[in-house]
């Protein structure tokens, strides 16, 4: 009787923790998900404005917010969040946006992503 009992306990115990561990994977894969998008739209944003770059220092600029932004997402991909990292992003992308030569289009773009990473810094992911 007591075999039987702990045997049912311990299919209950492996039933559930099998049930519910790929669903706690899944939720943790995607915690940062929007985030990564976000960072994604904004790379994209970026490569496309740096098609009228001017000369080096522009180049520069870029380069380094594509650096920044994709070492915030690398952290992200392990479900890090960087809020450094982030900072330095939001930054060198406010220098792109306010130092380089932009087709208006560009520009938009990019105060949007500015906008919307300091409202992912400042909720740290959770409701963004």
């Amino acid at each position: 009787m007591q075999s039987t009992i702990n045997r049912r306990i311990i299919t209950a115990t492996l039933a559930g923790a099998f049930l519910c561990g790929p669903n706690a994977l899944v939720q943790a894969q995607g915690q940062y998900d929007r985030a990564r998008n976000l960072v994604a739209r904004t790379l994209s944003d970026l490569r496309r404005a740096s098609r009228l770059e001017q000369g080096s220092r522009e180049r520069e600029r870029y380069a380094n917010a594509e650096r920044h932004l994709s070492q915030f997402d690398r952290e992200l991909s392990r479900n890090r969040f960087d809020k450094d990292k982030l900072d330095s992003a939001i930054d060198d992308v406010n220098n792109v946006v306010e130092r380089n030569t932009l087709d208006p289009r560009s520009r938009d773009n990019l105060r949007q992503d500015l906008s919307d990473l300091r409202r992912l810094r400042e909720t740290r992911g959770a409701s963004y």
